[in-house]
């Protein structure tokens, strides 16, 4: 068991939680909670270390290193290498998302709809504690797909001017393009693709990313089932 606050795993795991530059350094991430852990063992990703309070590690020094408002009784820490890739026939492809949290919302909406996820540079570490959460343990079933490998035809959901999202072609395979939660999509990555729109019948100006995307997804599954 682990007792000393010196100990290298913990500090490791302290470390991965606290910032992205030790995530990308060592390829490594860590999920809190038993949650988390489960939804891992399930998927069959196996974890480097796993930190059980009480059982590996002393309770107290594994709640000096968890970030949860009550700490977590089990932290793992998981390769990046080990998560699912590979393109879906949907996939929403996410340009420049600094909110983890909406990274992880959207993970778990597509791990709901069967898509894949895409996450551009600059954007959230879909490792991140945030992020995780977010996910629901999503970010161990759903595919993260290469930008440069995004599957079919691309559409970009943008929030004013595109055709309405009912009226387009949705069949697959497809990506939709998903712009930062303020600056939305560059010109120049939407320029080649055609431009959709989430009609609002009420009086918001716009939607959040994670239910815009959601929509979308929801449009897909929608007009399949149509079709029978």
């Amino acid at each position: 068991m682990i007792t000393s606050r010196d100990n290298e795993t913990l500090k490791l795991v302290g470390k991965l939680l606290g910032q992205r530059k030790h995530r990308e350094a060592t390829g490594l991430f860590a999920a809190e909670g038993e949650d988390l852990v489960g939804a891992a063992r399930e998927a069959g990703i196996e974890p480097v270390h796993l930190l059980v309070a009480g059982e590996t590690v002393d309770e107290a020094l594994l709640a000096r290193v968890s970030t949860l408002p009550h700490p977590a009784r089990s932290i793992a820490v998981y390769r990046r290498a080990d998560l699912p890739t590979g393109a879906r026939d949907l996939c929403l492809a996410l340009w420049r998302l600094s909110d983890p949290g909406n990274v992880g919302t959207l993970l778990r909406t597509a791990d709901a709809f069967g898509a894949s996820v895409a996450v551009s540079a600059g954007g959230a570490d879909p490792t991140a504690p945030k992020a995780l959460r977010a996910s629901a343990g999503a970010v161990f079933r759903v595919p993260l797909v290469d930008w440069d490998a995004l599957p079919g035809r691309r559409l970009a959901l943008v929030a004013h001017g595109g055709e309405p999202l009912d009226h387009a072609d949705l069949s697959l395979p497809l990506t939709f393009l998903l712009g930062a939660e303020r600056e939305g999509l560059p010109d120049e990555l939407a320029a080649d693709c055609p431009r959709v729109t989430i009609e609002l019948p009420g009086g918001a100006e716009s939607l959040n990313v994670a239910a815009a995307g959601a929509i979308a997804l929801h449009a897909v599954h929608a007009r399949r089932r149509a079709k029978g």
